[in-house]
C-alpha cells in the first residue's frame, strides 16, 4: 500500500472541505425555499459538518491510495 505525499493529502482535504460546504449551502439554501426557519445554529451546523466530512474523505481518499489487487 503506498502512501501518497503531504501535500496531495492536503489537498484533497481541502477540495472536500469546499465540496462539502457547497453541499452545506445548499442545504440551508433548500431549508430556506421551502419556508423553513433557518436558525443561525442551523446554518453554521449544516454548512460545517459537510465540511469536515468532506475535508476528512478528502484526505483518505486521494490519489496514490491505492488498494492492492490481489488477483
Amino acid at each position: 500500500m503506498s502512501s501518497s505525499t503531504p501535500s496531495a493529502r492536503f489537498g484533497g482535504a481541502v477540495v472536500g472541505a469546499l465540496v462539502g460546504t457547497a453541499a452545506g449551502i445548499l442545504l440551508v439554501t433548500a431549508a430556506g425555499t421551502f419556508s423553513i426557519t433557518v436558525s443561525g445554529l442551523f446554518a453554521v451546523l449544516a454548512i460545517a459538518a459537510p465540511a469536515l466530512v468532506g475535508a476528512v474523505v478528502g484526505t483518505t481518499v486521494t490519489p496514490g491510495t491505492t488498494r492492492p489487487n490481489s488477483r
